[in-house]
């Protein structure tokens, strides 16, 4: 067998019951539909594939979104509920699970097939992609990539829960199929908030800039990623706290710790500009399981103090739940901006000639409840074919043993971030005696 992956099969699977819903998008859904996005989830032991293709089909079922197209209507877009169906492509990879895992965020790794979101946009390809690698020892990497415009992370795992549940024969998720989420979003969102949206329009030199780091992204940067036992997370959050005065959540104080630690080794203690997608349900007390996009941005001028970024970090989380929340600005400059440019915009924080950094937190979304043929993952990451620089998740890691921090840099301050001077400022916190769980030991480019 060659270490390269060797098609087993593909097949395209279907709920078999198209409901002929429409859902119509909403203007935050139409400014994110220019990316996909790409995880993979690991598994010692793979499962039975005919029963993992039955439980994808009641999943699309469950959540028809994901089994749709999309399509455009004037101004905006609508997702077609119609059971074209989801493409599942079957590997065999020469690879064990530690392996495969090590490769997790090369660009190049081929654990996904990365939707490809213009396409998908124009209605011409699936808003759904899954692989399937069998390992050479037994395991499995389960790769996923959607269209964000069917939806956010919290939407996917209600599909993931979902799936989970018609494999294992459990009771799935309940689930609101909105079908008109500007409507729906117009009666949930306060009145007022931001007048400063989370995009933006790139134009001349700011724009050429870009288009200079997106065509460099692939041999300037690179992704590496850092474990957090809990023990350490929780003796670094009092650390903080203690200095701070004052409560800080665990999101606070690791974001602020994994940012000034890459400015310390960067030598830069400039304030900088920090951005930090959030949940708005949560904001809002909306269920996880309305699907579809709800996500705001915190974007704060950070300086690079620790305990004095944690602290920004809250008071301005604070401030945008009672009254920065900037849903309602983005709509209004999406508007503005008009459909004929609006895949021109980017997030408001990816701005790598200033160094912006944005850490988005997909922690508390259950991804190692992800159970098929009573097994749990191993290890979840995220993964993308652009290593786009200064950019960041936190997600649990490694058997849900601690925090696990993906972050793309520059070349040498990636490398930086692995030597025993990087570990000495990443891991300062860390108890003596605490167990690093087997498989992370195994991991070549983990902090």
């Amino acid at each position: 067998m060659s270490a390269w992956p060797q098609l087993r099969e593909t097949r395209v699977v279907r709920s078999g019951s198209p409901l002929g819903t429409v859902v119509s998008c909403s203007l935050t859904d139409v400014m994110l539909s220019g990316l996909p996005v790409s995880v993979v989830f690991f598994y010692r032991v793979a499962p039975d594939l005919g029963r993992l293709a039955d439980g994808l089909a009641g999943a699309l079922r469950h959540v028809p979104t994901f089994g749709g197209r999309l399509r455009s209507t004037g101004d905006s877009l609508e997702i077609a509920c119609d059971d074209a169906g989801v493409p599942l492509a079957v590997y065999d990879l020469d690879d064990t699970l530690p392996e495969a895992i090590a490769r997790a965020t090369l660009p190049a790794a081929g654990q996904v097939d990365h939707v490809d979101a213009p396409r998908a946009r124009a209605g011409a390809d699936p808003l759904l992609t899954v692989r399937v690698s069998l390992l050479s020892d037994g395991g499995m990497a389960l790769g996923c990539s959607w269209h964000h415009a069917v939806g956010d992370m919290a939407a996917f795992m209600v599909f993931m829960r979902a799936w989970s549940a018609f494999t294992e024969g459990g009771e799935p998720p309940v689930t609101d199929l909105v079908t008109d989420r500007e409507t729906y979003l117009d009666a949930v969102l306060p009145e007022g908030g931001a007048d400063r949206p989370g995009f933006k329009l790139p134009e001349g030199e700011h724009a050429a800039e870009l288009d200079r780091h997106l065509a460099a992204a692939t041999r300037a940067n690179r992704t590496t990623q850092i474990h957090f036992p809990w023990p350490e997370v929780d003796a670094l959050r009092a650390a903080v706290i203690a200095d701070a005065g004052r409560g800080l959540s665990t999101n606070d104080v690791v974001c602020a710790h994994v940012a000034s630690t890459v400015r310390a080794l960067d030598g830069d203690t400039a304030v900088r500009w920090f951005a930090m997608p959030v949940n708005v349900r949560r904001t809002l007390g909306l269920p996880d399981d309305v699907v579809g996009n709800f996500v705001g941005e915190v974007f704060l001028p950070a300086p690079a103090d620790r305990t004095a970024h944690a602290v920004a970090i809250r008071t301005e989380v604070d401030a945008f739940a009672s009254r920065h929340l900037n849903l309602r600005a983005n709509r209004e400059f999406v508007r503005r901006v008009g459909p004929a440019r609006v895949l021109e915009c980017v997030p408001i924080g990816f701005d790598p000639g200033n160094r912006t950094l944005s850490i988005t937190n997909w922690s508390r979304f259950g991804v190692y409840g992800v159970v098929f043929d009573g097994t749990a993952p191993a290890f979840f990451s995220p993964t993308t074919n652009l290593a786009l620089p200064w950019v960041g998740w936190l997600v649990e890691g490694f058997d849900d043993s601690g925090l696990l921090c993906t972050l793309t840099l520059p070349a040498k301050l990636a490398a930086r971030l692995r030597t025993p001077a990087g570990q000495a400022l990443l891991h300062a916190h860390r108890p003596a005696g605490t167990e690093v769980p087997e498989l992370a030991t195994r991991i070549r480019r983990l902090a």
